[in-house]
């Protein structure tokens, strides 16, 4: 706890600072120096107060004018289940675990705030499509989709999220955009059917088409961060990571209920190749596994010392691989890829910001297909096949962050920008042969 004071001019002689003449008048409370703020002790009790109580009297000093307070919000005294809640453990370092004592009074807000990766880039990238509807795929809290509504007045928005707490907090933050958003509960590759059921009765099939499909994948901040999801290995958690609380298997499902080589082929597939068989052994000899902070000591375990030194957390990748097959990314992504090239009309984009090598390497496979029509011609020469592409690469390869947003924000290391467009003759210009795509 932080808070900034200013002391006025009758309470100097009483605070001995060895600041400088610029920061004189001004004194940092915190749980460490609260007693240099002369307070009282607790009438009928011989003990000096505890630092919250010191804190408290303080700030009801009439000599100390309180200059800022953090933003956070006192609720009323109850048990605060949420992640960002204050706890005070002696058990270990880190994130707070299981039945932690909390701190009332105390927490942050709780909203599902999420800084969209990448967000000028996106709204660049749809500047110029014609005028009519994105879809926004993977909604979450809205702050593409706000990006884009405000950047651009020819647009509305369609967008769709699997989870429910995504989809309060966008519909809270995009309300003010009125009947340009129109928000669904569904997975993303639902898409075609979800465009379906807006089509008015007796419409066009051009009615049904877009001039945008935004894809953001992977797992947001809010989920992370918030411990009961079961997202994080440094929060200690049931094993869930469902994207959608309300249905489907969940994380402890696969861990408890895969064989050993059904883990072997799933730790594989997402880059833990080298030890996915001592982590799989080590997983069958823990059952059953109930929580994350036991699984993220299970894999920690089975790594040798010398390898867990560098590379970052030694159970990352084991919980992306859960957390993919739990939610079958890859599989609904390569169907909604297709359904979303299939509903662009001519000029319209398609982006996608992949976090993850297997998520980036099937959309960069499926615009390089979409791209050259299926052209089977040597890479470099002009197409000679008859293959007639439908659309375009609009950058060669993929973007990435700027170093100002990486610094700003580290999640968004890991982001590789993609963007196709439907053309309208047919054929791209310039056509070459496939393979031409970094």
């Amino acid at each position: 706890m932080h808070l900034l004071a200013t002391a006025l001019p009758s309470a100097q002689s009483d605070i001995d600072t060895p600041y400088s003449s610029e920061w004189r008048d001004t004194l940092r409370i915190t749980t460490k120096n609260l007693s240099l703020a002369r307070t009282p002790t607790v009438p009928g009790i011989g003990s000096r107060p505890t630092p919250l109580e010191q804190a408290r009297l303080a700030v009801e000093r009439g000599d100390v004018h309180i200059e800022r307070v953090w933003p956070m919000r006192s609720p009323p005294t109850a048990r605060l289940e949420a992640s960002s809640s204050a706890f005070f453990h002696t058990d270990r370092p880190g994130a707070p675990p299981l039945g932690g004592t909390p701190v009332v009074g105390l927490q942050m807000s709780q909203a599902f705030a999420h800084e969209p990766v990448m967000a000028a880039e996106v709204v660049e990238r749809f500047r110029t499509v014609p005028p009519g509807l994105v879809v926004d795929a993977t909604l979450g809290g809205g702050g593409h989709a706000e990006a884009i509504l405000e950047a651009h007045p020819h647009l509305s928005v369609l967008g769709i999220d699997r989870d429910p707490s995504a989809i309060a907090a966008a519909t809270a933050r995009l309300a003010r955009f009125g009947d340009r958003v129109t928000i669904r509960h569904a997975r993303f590759d639902q898409l075609a059917a979800v465009l379906a059921a807006e089509q008015a009765p007796g419409g066009t099939p051009d009615a049904a088409r877009v001039s945008g499909v935004l894809f953001d994948l992977g797992v947001s901040s809010p989920q992370l961060d918030t411990a009961e999801r079961g997202f994080s290995y440094r929060r200690d958690a049931p094993l869930d990571m469902r994207m959608d609380p309300t249905s489907g298997r969940t994380a402890a499902d696969i861990v408890n209920g895969f064989s050993e080589e059904a883990l072997v082929g799933l730790f594989t597939e997402n880059g833990e190749g080298r030890f996915a068989r001592r982590i799989a052994r080590a997983v069958m000899g823990a059952r059953p596994i109930a929580t994350t902070g036991e699984l993220a000591d299970v894999v920690r375990g089975a790594i040798p010392a010398a390898t867990r030194r560098t590379g970052g957390h030694p159970a990352r990748r084991v919980f992306q691989a859960i957390r993919i097959a739990v939610n079958e990314e890859l599989d609904q992504l390569g169907r909604a890829m297709d359904d979303a090239l299939g509903v662009l009309l001519p000029g319209g984009r398609c982006v996608v910001i992949a976090y993850h090598s297997g998520e980036d390497r099937l959309v960069k496979s499926t615009f390089v297909r979409a791209s050259t029509g299926g052209c089977t011609c040597p890479p470099g020469l002009p197409c000679a096949c008859g293959a007639d592409p439908r659309f375009r690469l609009v950058v060669r390869g993929a973007r990435r962050p700027t170093a100002e947003e990486i610094g700003r924000n580290r999640r968004s290391e890991a982001a590789r920008l993609r963007v196709i467009e439907r053309i309208s003759d047919g054929r791209a210009v310039g056509a070459v042969g496939n393979g031409e795509v970094a």
